[in-house]
């Protein structure tokens, strides 16, 4: 299919699910709600309508502007979208900082062992002895009856308003780099600041997401656009690449988070 050579190979089986949830949309008139999406999931949706369809329109929301995990709305363009369509919200729980550190592994961890799956959470936090988290309405009964501890310390989940949602602008810093190729291995040594080998291990480890998924090839080729993490090491993003040098160095720009 002719739309598959704008995308990797690895998100044809997402492009289907998005084709069929505008084939759906299409015929039956209906919204279609989907589950939280990552960015490039939202990007791929938003690719696929084309911001001049002329019969369907998506909109995403996450709990706040600042959200990075979005559910979104596919409805016909005649619809009126609004917030209360897209069923996030938001639960809130304290713990004693004193005595238990958590982070947000901590917290996805005890929900995925209840059997919540990552497509049902939203963005998390927890900091200052207080967690947040933002779910699909579905789920929130089972979370509440169900998730009572996180690290042996006892909680319980209280449904808030998005309003009192904690939120935090992230600031990108932006760096112009040149490298010898857009190799996965050569790029998380550029902005990492490692060697080419504890680079190659960091991945071999499965320690590096690109696009929110685990990346275990060195040779996999990045493209602008393109987010990366690596843990322990914070988020990075190709935001443009820049063409070549007169040495055939491959000019990119590449931000990352502060």
């Amino acid at each position: 299919m002719e739309v598959y050579q704008h995308f990797r190979k690895e998100e044809q089986p997402f492009i289907d699910q998005v084709l069929s949830w505008k084939d759906q949309v299409e015929r039956s008139y209906i919204p279609k709600l989907t589950d939280f999406l990552d960015p490039r999931e939202q990007e791929i949706v938003q690719m696929l309508l084309g911001t001049n369809h002329d019969e369907l329109q998506a909109a995403a929301f996450g709990g706040s502007e600042y959200s990075e995990r979005k559910r979104m709305v596919i409805a016909p363009i005649y619809e009126s979208i609004t917030e209360d369509m897209f069923q996030v919200e938001l639960l809130e729980a304290s713990y004693p900082e004193k005595f238990v550190s958590l982070e947000h592994r901590d917290v996805m961890g005890a929900f995925l062992s209840q059997g919540v799956k990552r497509k049902k959470l939203g963005d998390i936090t927890a900091a200052d002895g207080k967690i947040h988290l933002l779910a699909a309405g579905e789920v929130v009964p089972f979370i509440k009856m169900n998730l009572t501890s996180i690290k042996k310390s006892r909680i319980s989940f209280k449904e808030q308003p998005l309003t009192s949602l904690i939120t935090e602008k992230k600031a990108w810093k932006e760096y112009d780099k040149t490298i010898s190729s857009l190799r996965l291995d050569t790029v998380v040594k550029e902005i990492y600041g490692v060697s080419r080998k504890d680079a190659a291990a960091l991945i071999q480890k499965l320690l590096v997401k690109v696009n929110y998924r685990v990346v275990d090839d060195v040779k996999f080729l990045l493209q602008e656009g393109d987010m990366l993490s690596v843990r322990g090491k914070g988020r990075s993003k190709i935001t443009a690449i820049r063409g070549r040098t007169r040495k055939d160095k491959i000019k990119m720009t590449a931000a990352i988070l502060q």
